[in-house]
């Protein structure tokens, strides 16, 4: 895990540090994060950091969208940092504030997200078990058979166990005895038969269920509490157990339990009745708004009662529909990829495809088609035709599985040992995925014709631009020289650095202080033109405290380019043994189209040092002055 070091040293410092983390899960792709106070992120800082996709906030969480090489990166944190996964220290942390829907999102996510993973391979294995008897290779019979359906099947049998275990920890209750609870749910002797408790017969079964044991927890969570509160110390650590299951089991076999599983049924006859109305409309919505549900983290919820009807041996409908959006997601990646002169867009189309391919399509949507929002609309019209073929061929899933080619042995019918749903499937992907490709084919286009190749732009070009002068006498280097890799791989933006050769640092610019640091070594403008620029005097420098620095501004100031902002003893600072090496940094670099260095190596203060390129600028070849070649558009 050490190539992962240095990225999660960043994403936990840019979270607020582990002080600021409540807890930590992840799903297939993303960093779940709960944080003290989510104003300690540097959103921005995570958005542009090499091996982060995106920043999604959703259902009270901070999520930090990695890619399918996240489990790596979370055992990475675990094992690097005092954060100890699921839920972490709590001490101190203030009630996180969360609206209804965000709660319930909360919750369902950490009772679900934890176990998905071993779902989708519990699923696999049993749609595999299933293709090996349909190819003849063993019998539904055999030993074979029975054996590795034992191992798939396990997981879904006993699911209560593993729910009753999530669901404790998420309640912040002792997850043993929530993993006793799903336990005793499945025991044997009590499920399908008929027993006489409390003037009342009740046969219900619980095993495979979701919802009993979920609710038998949220009753057990404060009542346990409550008894560790007022039974004695010496005794509380066997009794306050022992009472909670005689209470809670009883309630929840014979009261809550049942009511759950009707509420569960009428769920899935919901679910059955808005596809009864019209398969192929419920395929256009939901193949069509999939990819939106996922970003904005809601997906889970809209699962729960398809998975309940498969756990009960249901074929499912729903699930087929969400199998479309990933294959017409990667078939505009590889559109994109072909047709694309962009080599640094080439070099994140290609594992974006393949990601894809396995189901995994948030770094294509994320890094790739939302930010060319006309190619993300092309995937989810993909998907909604495709939606559309399902519900008109009447597709349906018959066990858990995973997403992208993972999920085809879920649609082999294990009754009929029949392949023809699978085909239907099939069918359904491929007109998806022709259209996706096809459409992305003939309407995308590179933004970007050519680079600019000069430094310099005449004021005769007609382009809009802003032009920072040097803050400081030095020597110029690019910011790839530096020892900081959140300078050198502009993870903050683009710009330079300077090694000074006097200690004073002035403005490069007309405009307002927005930040200066305590420790005087960093400083923060926006220019009367609106850029950010961040001054950052040294490496490590704010180990010193403020030492050797004296600052000659205070926030919120007016400025004009030249004024004094701050001086300081180059000979102590290096002699302490740091750098001086400056960066002058564009943090808002996403608003230009470009940001162009000067050429000379050495600068004295009120040289030109950047140039600012305006996004929305539209550049024609016949408005430059001879030598310069140019041309780009928004």
């Amino acid at each position: 895990m050490e190539k992962y070091n240095n990225l999660t040293k960043k994403i936990v410092s840019n979270v607020g540090g582990t002080d600021n983390v409540v807890s930590l899960t992840h799903c297939v792709t993303r960093l779940r994060f709960i944080l003290k106070d989510e104003s300690k992120a540097n959103d921005d800082v995570l958005k542009n950091m090499d091996g982060v996709v995106t920043v999604m906030k959703a259902g009270g969480q901070y999520q930090v969208v990695i890619g399918n090489h996240v489990p790596d990166v979370y055992k990475t944190i675990i094992e690097t940092t005092s954060i100890t996964g699921e839920r972490g220290d709590t001490d101190g942390a203030p009630e996180k504030k969360m609206g209804m829907k965000d709660r319930i999102f909360d919750l369902i996510s950490g009772i679900m997200l934890p176990s998905i993973a071993l779902m989708s391979a519990s699923g696999i294995i049993k749609g595999l078990n299933t293709l090996m008897a349909v190819f003849g290779l063993y019998t539904v019979e055999s030993s074979y058979y029975i054996f590795v359906n034992a191992i798939g099947d396990a997981m879904f049998f006993f699911l209560p166990i593993f729910l009753g275990f999530n669901t404790a920890k998420k309640l912040k209750a002792n997850p043993y005895l929530g993993l006793a609870i799903g336990a005793i749910l499945c025991y044997p002797a009590i499920n399908g038969v008929d027993l006489n408790l409390f003037s009342q017969t009740v046969n219900a079964t619980y095993t495979s269920s979701v919802l009993p044991v979920i609710l038998i927890v949220a009753l057990a969570a404060p009542l346990e509490r409550f008894f560790d509160r007022v039974i004695p110390n010496v005794i509380k650590t066997f009794v306050a157990p022992m009472l909670v299951l005689l209470i809670c089991i009883p309630i929840g076999f014979t009261l809550i339990g049942p009511a759950a599983n009707m509420v569960g049924a009428l769920l899935s006859k919901g679910i059955t009745a808005l596809i009864g109305v019209s398969p192929i409309l419920a395929g256009i919505v939901m193949g069509g708004a999939w990819q939106i549900f996922v970003m904005f983290g809601v997906h889970m919820v809209i699962l729960i009662p398809s998975m309940m009807n498969i756990m009960a041996g249901v074929p499912d409908p729903m699930l087929s529909f969400i199998m479309i959006p990933s294959f017409a997601q990667t078939m505009v990646v590889l559109a994109i990829w072909l047709k694309t002169k962009d080599k640094k867009l080439k070099q994140i189309a290609f594992p974006a495809w393949i990601s894809g391919i396995f189901g995994v399509t948030e770094p294509a949507i994320y890094g790739i088609t939302l930010p060319r929002i006309k190619m993300f609309v092309i995937s989810c019209i993909g998907g909604a035709i495709g939606g559309g073929v399902v519900g008109l061929l009447n597709v349906n899933q018959f066990t858990m599985a995973g997403m992208g080619i993972f999920g085809l042995p879920a649609y082999v019918d294990p009754v009929n040992n029949s392949l023809g749903n699978l085909f239907n499937l099939v069918i359904a992907i491929v007109i998806a995925m022709i259209f996706s490709f096809v459409a992305t084919m003939i309407l995308y286009k590179d933004d970007v014709v050519e680079k600019i190749e000069a430094a310099e732009m005449p004021a005769a070009s007609g382009i809009d631009k802003e032009t920072l002068v040097s803050p400081m006498a030095g020597t110029v280097i690019p910011l790839k020289n530096l020892s900081d890799e959140a300078f050198s791989q502009e993870l903050l933006g683009k710009g330079v650095a300077i090694r000074p050769t006097e200690g004073k640092v002035y403005s490069p610019c007309d405009g307002i202080v927005m930040t200066v640091f305590p420790t005087k070594h960093a400083i923060g403008l926006i220019s009367d033109n609106g850029s950010e620029i961040l001054i950052h005097l040294g490496m490590d420098t704010v180990k010193l405290n403020g030492k050797y620095f004296e600052s000659h501004i205070e926030q919120g100031q007016q400025i004009k380019k030249g004024d004094l902002l701050v001086s300081f003893d180059l000979p102590e600072i290096e002699k302490a043994g740091f750098s001086m090496d400056t960066p002058i940094i564009v943090t808002n670099t996403k608003d230009y189209f470009d940001i162009v260095a000067m050429k000379e190596e050495q600068v004295t203060v009120g040289d030109d040092l950047l140039t600012l390129i305006l996004a929305d600028t539209v550049v024609k070849k016949s408005n430059l002055e001879s030598g310069i070649q140019v041309e780009f558009s928004n």
